[in-house]
């Protein structure tokens, strides 16, 4: 899977969010900044965001995903 396709994906579940994405085709790192994120634990962030590449994490296509989310005020 290319970093590409993983930020599509985000993307897709998260319309408006700025994302970043490395990574070698297996491991991914993201990082997200969105307004959904405010008032939300880390927990509740983390799940939004897998939420987006269920299928992927789910089929092994995506092995690994670590996720840095923030919202635009924590982002500055």
């Amino acid at each position: 899977m290319e970093t590409e396709a993983v930020k599509a994906l985000i993307q897709q579940g998260m319309p408006g969010a700025d994302i970043t994405v490395t990574g070698d085709g297996r491991h991914f790192e993201a990082v997200i900044v969105s307004p959904e994120f405010e008032g939300k634990s880390l927990i509740q962030r983390h799940k939004m965001v897998m939420a987006t590449v269920h299928d992927e994490i789910t089929s092994d296509t995506l092995h690994a995903l670590s996720i840095k989310a923030y919202t635009p005020e924590q982002a500055k």
